[in-house]
């Protein structure tokens, strides 16, 4: 199980700003964030612009294999709009 973290229109299309989820130890972030996506599909319309910060280090989604502990902290970090 992991808790996975909704910051700024991850948490608006999420409805929520945390939840734990549970997924495989070992699993690539593309299939995390297909995981997450099953739960809350509204997110779909960020795929490509979010990136994951895992145990507080950012990882793009893609084939990189990430290998979960029980309590990782997972945070959905969309693009933030500035100037």
């Amino acid at each position: 199980q992991v808790t996975v973290l909704y910051f700024a229109r991850s948490a608006e299309l999420a409805g929520l700003r945390s939840e734990t989820l549970s997924v495989p130890q070992q699993i690539t972030a593309l299939q995390l964030w297909e995981e997450i996506i099953k739960v809350h599909p509204r997110l779909a319309v960020i795929q490509d612009q979010v990136v994951f910060a895992v145990r507080q280090e950012y990882v793009l989604l893609g084939d990189q294999l990430l290998v979960l502990q029980p309590g990782d902290e997972v945070a959905i970090i969309p693009p933030i709009s500035g100037g």
